[in-house]
């Protein structure tokens, strides 16, 4: 089958950092084409060149049969390539018709046409799935899901011939999904090449008819899918073989319902939390987690998770109810409360790029920033201590990148939700809360990270984990909380943790009936 996109020995190097090798990509039209790997591999690296958004060093574009080099990202939009980034390109204060017609809105004599914009954004949004969204409401407004909803919506205004969707699901609700997984399948049957980047095996699984395998910025492989199990194509991406994809749990910590019961000498539990409400959106909850234990968020996204975090990290106003850290009440006005040496709590937010990192900013000083107050003497920084605490923290979560001063912006994005997880390690935090870290992030690291937060649960930490993913929840957790409406509906534990039960209870079914 003739390709109607191939890049041929494509190479890309970033000072001393080789990110793509002699790459070779090739994707037909009525196809959906997975790209796979690790971060780091080449894949971002790879979307980019197609996507106008760096030129090679070496190497070919052939579009259609023709030789193309494209200099600006509007010269693939025109030549039918429309990308969706795993950083949304949305302007959070302008409004989502005007998000999506940015590039080329339509004028009406010499002004834009709102009526027309909006018609064309009306259209876009139905196309994507996603009629609920009304045009005029601001980007800022919506959740992450409905921004990446709005994201896919403007790629689709551009009519492209070739689809390119880097974790385009990785923010989306199960239902959004569904529906995204609809439109993909719809636009192949229609002609359209659709090049699709996911760490989810069971999407890849459902939707790809070919897969290429990158690995250390190189071509690995190509082949049908369904051609090789997920081992193989794991091990393939990592270049070793697969041997455990969650650590060994210990033995179950307390009671399934979450209740503040001792664990040993009448000891309280870490972090207690009593009828805490919040603004209509949080309904008295109350749960605790014991020092050493991995406590499970589970249900569908946007049922008030986010909203707990953030009151139990100080960045919401209004909250009632108690919250205690070994036993004693404690009040957190900031997030600079919480992460005291009294308190201990650090936050690992959903959205690394926007919520989570400086990205202008290098390594070092992303690593540092939680810390500064142990890491200054009368408001001067002590270089020692911060390198040797930097050089420390790298070491001990693998952070993969050529000098600590680089921006932390070029780093993959293992790498950096690593730097994320790593500057709350020096705060040596008590409490760590965790808002889906491992999404958009490939297996291996997603194995790093699994160790990472046993080890720190087995030195002494409380985990609070929310994640999309249920495979992780039961792999991940010693139990449960399944939130739907701003409360936490039902405690899951030991042989109830199934992905039936956690489905029927985030949707506030009785499993089994």
């Amino acid at each position: 089958m003739q390709p109607v996109l191939e890049l041929i020995d494509v190479s890309k190097r970033y000072g001393g950092v080789r990110a793509l090798e002699r790459a070779r990509f090739a994707c037909a039209a009525g196809r959906v084409h997975a790209v796979l790997g690790e971060n780091g591999a080449g894949k971002s690296t790879l979307i980019k060149i197609m996507a106008g958004v760096v030129q090679p060093d070496e190497g070919r574009i052939v579009l259609q049969g023709q030789e193309r080099r494209f200099a600006h990202p509007q010269d693939a939009v025109g030549a039918g390539i429309a990308c969706i980034f795993q950083e949304l390109s949305l302007m959070p204060d302008l409004s989502v018709a005007d998000n999506i017609c940015i590039t080329n809105p339509p004028q009406r004599f010499g002004f834009i046409d709102a009526r027309a914009q909006r018609r064309i954004a009306e259209a876009a949004l139905a196309r994507a799935g996603a009629e609920d969204i009304h045009p005029l409401a601001p980007v800022g407004s919506l959740s992450l899901s409905r921004r990446q909803m709005v994201e896919i919506a403007k790629a689709l205004a551009r009519e492209p011939k070739i689809l390119i969707l880097d974790e385009a699901t990785s923010a989306l609700t199960e239902a959004d999904v569904r529906r995204v997984f609809a439109l993909l399948k719809r636009l192949r049957d229609e002609g359209m090449a659709i090049v699709y980047i996911s760490h989810r095996m069971h999407e890849i699984a459902e939707l790809a008819d070919d897969c290429s395998v990158f690995r250390n910025g190189r071509h690995v492989a190509t082949f049908l899918a369904g051609a090789k199990t997920d081992t193989e194509t794991v091990e393939l991406m990592i270049g070793r073989e697969v041997r455990h994809a969650y650590p060994a749990k210990p033995a179950s910590l307390g009671a399934a319902d979450g209740s503040a019961q001792k664990v040993d000498s009448g000891r309280p539990p870490a972090l207690a939390v009593e009828g805490l409400s919040w603004g209509g959106r949080l309904h008295d909850i109350s749960l605790s987690v014991r020092s050493g234990e991995i406590v499970g968020l589970g249900g569908l996204d946007g049922q008030g998770q986010r909203e707990f975090f953030f009151a139990l990290f100080g960045v919401l106003r209004g909250v009632s109810g108690r919250i205690s850290v070994d036993g004693k009440p404690v009040v957190s006005h900031s997030p600079r409360a919480a992460k005291r040496p009294a308190v201990g709590i650090a936050l690992v937010p959903e959205d690394r790029k926007t919520d989570g990192l400086m990205l202008p900013m290098s390594v070092r000083d992303n690593l540092c920033l939680a810390a500064l107050d142990r890491l200054s003497r009368f408001g001067v920084i002590r270089s020692a201590a911060e390198a040797s605490a930097t050089a420390q923290v790298m070491k001990q979560l693998a952070i993969k990148c050529p000098d600590a001063g680089d921006a932390v912006g070029t780093l993959s994005g293992g790498n950096q939700q690593k730097v994320v997880i790593a500057k709350w390690l020096l705060n040596a935090p008590r409490i760590i809360l965790l808002n889906d870290p491992t999404r958009g992030i490939d297996v291996g690291t997603k194995q790093e990270i699994y160790l990472l937060l046993r080890q720190l649960a087995e030195a002494g930490a409380a985990v609070l984990l929310y994640s999309t993913d249920y495979a992780e929840l039961i792999g991940c957790c010693d139990r449960v909380g399944v939130f739907f409406d701003g409360r936490v509906v039902r405690w899951l534990q030991g042989d109830e943790m199934t992905e039936h039960a956690l489905v029927a209870s985030a949707l506030n079914m009785v499993p089994g009936s």
